[in-house]
């Protein structure tokens, strides 16, 4: 392992520190304690220790409690293995959260702190939850907050949990069920997606509303058609991905979405298939496609840059990370936002092809969100039509559970309104949405 790796890892916590102007930064190890590829991060958050002090950071280490039901008990062996893998490399833990499906006794706690080396107060149980909204509720119940003030010698004050126990009460009792039909093609592994779902649940936790997620697989509508998948449904969502697999049954949901006047969000790849399905079905232009998909198509709707053509490196027209979009006045977008300026995620190497730009407003589509320059479309929308977006970034990664994303709400604001009896104003519900 290069050593100055280690020294990057701590630069880059140091450097959070001192641009958020946050008291307390958590950085989270993912993995497994003693798997090859969370070494140099172990070894890099042993070494920030002498960095900032012993009194200035605290190790809490999460770990599981299996329950073995031959023997009608919770074994703590591989806690105490575990607790042994980070001593070896230097790190002892200030902390454990005890992950478990039941009680942990007090009897269990003093085992687990005596042979880890904490303080029986330190072990602090984590069980597990209805939602995962729920955890921080629980652990500030079972007094992991206080612990590591403590640890910290930062002064402890109670809590104001009213808000998230709102949200959480919400999440547990909420109002009438939209249904709302994800069509990909990773559907199998749900994970691929999860981003999206749970912008979806922020949004429906905001507003009252029950989510009734449908897993759509975009090849199925290729062969079934996509009205005998997605009828019924009060909204569609196309998400991100590369490759031509499954395009053409995203093509044929959005399709139906505008057709049907069911309120739609296409995301990244699923605005340029949104760009796609206009071009063939509205403008008349047959084969259009994305140069991505089609090298050899007669209209490239979607294509690189002028100046990324010769870059052969995928990374090397990548556009990675945040970039601001300006979003025209007037707009169902600028409604949605509140904002002019937004700034927002980006994983893409295609853009939407300008020589089609004029063509495209001609035909009762409207361009929202464009980079500043005006250069770059971010943001399309149909007019005339209840609900019909699409965003060349992603959206989903700034959504927050107590802070959903704008086009997220907006979406489900408007699959709130096909509901039978909907309270709803389409005028009112649709202008709320400030990001602030």
């Amino acid at each position: 392992m290069i050593p100055h790796i280690t020294g990057e890892i701590r630069e880059r916590i140091h450097r959070v520190a001192a641009n958020s102007g946050a008291d307390v930064v958590i950085t989270e190890i993912g993995g497994t304690v003693g798997d090859i590829e969370s070494l140099p991060f172990l070894e890099a958050i042993r070494e920030f220790r002498g960095d900032v002090g012993r009194n200035d950071l605290a190790y809490v280490h999460v770990t599981l409690l299996p329950f073995i039901g031959t023997s009608g008990e919770l074994k703590t062996k591989p806690t105490q293995h575990s607790v042994k893998e980070l001593r070896s490399i230097g790190i002892q833990p200030d902390v454990l959260v005890c992950r478990s499906d039941r009680a942990i006794s007090e009897d269990l706690k003093a085992k687990i702190g005596g042979f880890c080396g904490v303080p029986k107060r330190a072990v602090i149980p984590a069980l597990d939850a209805d939602s995962i909204y729920a955890v921080p509720i629980t652990l500030e119940q079972e007094g992991l907050c206080r612990e590591v003030l403590d640890l910290l010698g930062l002064t402890d004050h109670d809590s104001d949990m009213a808000r998230w126990a709102e949200m959480v009460a919400k999440l547990r009792n909420p109002g009438p069920s939209v249904k709302v039909a994800l069509v990909g093609k990773y559907v199998q592994l749900n994970d691929a997606y999860l981003s999206v779902v749970e912008a979806l649940r922020h949004a429906c936790i905001e507003l009252g509303a029950g989510l009734d997620l449908h897993w759509i697989c975009a090849e199925q509508i290729e062969e079934r058609g996509a009205d005998a998948l997605l009828r019924g449904m009060d909204a569609v969502v196309v998400p991100g991905g590369f490759g031509n697999r499954g395009v053409d049954g995203k093509v044929a949901a959005i399709r139906w979405a505008r057709e049907q006047r069911v309120p739609f969000l296409g995301l990244c790849l699923g605005m340029q298939c949104a760009v796609i399905e206009w071009a063939r079905n509205q403008a008349g232009l047959n084969g259009a496609t994305s140069a991505e998909l089609n090298a050899d198509t007669e209209h490239p709707v979607i294509h690189l840059l002028p100046e990324q053509q010769d870059v052969v490196d995928l990374g090397g027209t990548m556009r990675l990370g945040v970039y601001p979009c300006r979003v025209a006045p007037g707009t169902l977008a600028h409604r949605l936002y509140g904002e002019e300026v937004v700034y927002e995620r980006h994983r893409h190497r295609y853009e939407f092809n300008n020589a089609y730009r004029n063509l495209f407003l001609e035909s009762g589509y409207e361009i929202s969100g464009t980079s500043p320059d005006g250069r770059l479309v971010e943001l399309i929308e149909l007019k005339n039509h209840p609900f019909f977006t699409a965003c060349q970034y992603h959206p989903e990664f700034l959504s927050r559970p107590s802070r959903p994303h704008p086009l997220f709400r907006g979406l489900i604001e408007a699959a709130q309104q096909r509901l039978p009896s909907s309270p709803l104003e389409v005028t009112g519900a649709l202008a709320s949405g400030s990001r602030s």
